[in-house]
């Protein structure tokens, strides 16, 4: 038998710990945490939920509900953050200035940050959003692993050729720093390998198995 899922104890022990509008709000920046990012209404609360098999992230129908910074407890030396949604177009511009400026200073500032998940919406990736969040993760060589959410609403070959697409289109922009999968909250697919992601990123495994090279 494979072993078993470094990750899944954790997730299954996790609670919310704090929600910060600010940096300065947030908990002290030691051990290690995972960032959840996207753009408003791509599935992240959902995705966050799905892989920690709890109820962590409030999701809504309503896109942009995700207004602080909010850190989630796996152990004393381990977090997960949900990042605000960004990019709604009826959340007043105030707000939006306010999100941008704590979220940039957020990613720019904390060093307890190992990875972001990314999520995409396999209808419509690569939006301005996303291409900002891979352009600062190739800047600061920040990892970033991509999910592109939603895959149930297209048939399997065509999710698979999505993915490749835009796998292609991240290789030639945005080298190997960036990872990228299918996944779906509601058919629960996708969940192990983003879940081997988050055991690596968080110190759990040394490095995600690959298969053995066949000897020279």
């Amino acid at each position: 038998m494979p072993p078993k899922n470094p990750i899944l104890g954790l997730c299954q022990q996790a609670s919310f710990l704090i929600s910060a509008a600010k940096v300065d709000q947030c908990p002290t920046d030691a051990g290690l945490e995972i960032a959840f990012a996207g753009r408003s209404n791509a599935g992240k609360s959902s995705a966050l939920n799905t892989l920690t098999h709890a109820n962590l992230a409030r999701t809504s129908k309503t896109p942009g509900r995700t207004q602080l910074l909010n850190f989630f407890r796996l152990d004393e030396q381990r977090r997960l953050v949900d990042l605000p949604g960004y990019g709604y177009a009826k959340v007043p511009i105030p707000l939006k200035q306010h999100w941008q400026q704590h979220l940039e200073a957020y990613l720019s500032s904390r060093a307890s940050l190992a990875g972001v998940f990314l999520m995409m919406d396999i209808r419509h990736p690569l939006t301005d959003f996303d291409r900002l969040m891979l352009d600062w993760g190739r800047a600061s060589r920040m990892p970033l692993h991509i999910l592109l959410t939603k895959a149930d609403k297209l048939a399997f070959g065509a999710a698979k050729n999505a993915l490749l697409k835009v796998e292609r289109e991240i290789r030639q922009q945005w080298g190997d720093n960036a990872s990228i999968q299918l996944f779906s909250a509601p058919k629960r697919q996708g969940i192990e390998q983003a879940q081997q992601v988050m055991a690596q990123w968080l110190g759990l495994i040394e490095q995600i198995e690959q298969p053995d090279e066949p000897e020279a």
